[in-house]
């Protein structure tokens, strides 16, 4: 017996605020439109928690602090958990979970990965991002080279690992933050595989080069970039979205590796 369609479902961790990541996750998805069918979850706004019978979640990343006591936060992280529990349960039944930035950050809280700290400034911009000598080897991270770039824009940070929890859960460290000599501070943790079905990024591998450079060619956009964080920096991120080898590659490949390696578990024959 095989499934037909797929059913994916997107988690919208916005909180009612505009934002360019949830249109590049749906138009990922739509790529899969044979195979797939998305539903989208406004988990913070409207409190709106899908059930476990998809497939596959893929979760924003969104505003504010990932560590804020809200409405959505208990039935949130118990239907992580919930997954998680069916995934460690069943042989078969698999649950694929793709968590971003802010979702991410809330996750590693919850399995206490590490500490999620506030940043001592705003990381923002189109950043090198370091592979592990594990994620060199992670499926996740294939066609990318190292270091490789990705859209960062992010208060908050997973650091220090708790090396113990990672090894009672099977997780592993795929990449870290550019590395810094000028400074002292340490190096955030950027990816994670949390299971064989579960990992997350801190970074946003959904961002589109096209939509992101006319988003932040805007006027309205560009005035508040370079009043935030300078010309310079306004600058060097637009030069990075437009070097196709950055971005892009990021975007190609990061979520539709995960996707597509989904898709061909969910899709493999059950023998019963």
């Amino acid at each position: 017996m095989t499934k037909e369609k797929v059913r994916l479902a997107i988690l919208d961790m916005n909180n009612a605020q505009p934002n360019e990541g949830l249109r590049c996750i749906a138009e990922i998805a739509g790529t899969f439109k044979k195979e797939i069918d998305y539903e989208i979850f406004d988990v913070r706004a409207k409190n709106e928690i899908p059930d476990t019978n998809f497939d596959i979640y893929i979760c924003s990343g969104g505003p504010g602090s990932p560590l804020e006591e809200a409405p959505w936060r208990k039935p949130y992280i118990d239907l992580m958990q919930q997954l998680w529990d069916i995934n460690k349960e069943s042989a078969h039944e698999k649950k694929h979970v793709f968590l971003i930035c802010y979702s991410f950050q809330v996750m590693c809280a919850h399995f206490e990965l590490g500490s999620i700290e506030p940043r001592k400034s705003t990381s923002f911009g189109v950043l090198p991002v370091h592979k592990t000598k594990m994620g060199k080897e992670d499926r996740l991270l294939h066609g990318l080279d190292d270091p490789f770039y990705a859209v960062d824009s992010r208060d908050w940070q997973l650091i220090q690992p708790r090396l113990k929890v990672f090894r009672d859960h099977g997780a592993t460290i795929l990449s870290l933050e550019k590395i810094r000599t000028h400074v002292e501070y340490e190096r955030a943790i950027m990816a994670v595989r949390f299971s064989e079905e579960f990992v997350g990024t801190q970074f946003h591998p959904e961002a589109d080069p096209v939509g992101l450079k006319e988003y932040f060619m805007d006027p309205s956009n560009k005035q508040v970039v370079i009043k935030t964080y300078g010309q310079r920096r306004y600058n060097k991120m637009m030069n990075r979205i437009d070097d196709m080898d950055k971005i892009k590659q990021t975007h190609d490949n990061i979520i539709p590796n995960f996707i597509t390696h989904a898709l061909n578990e969910i899709k493999q024959p059950v023998i019963s």
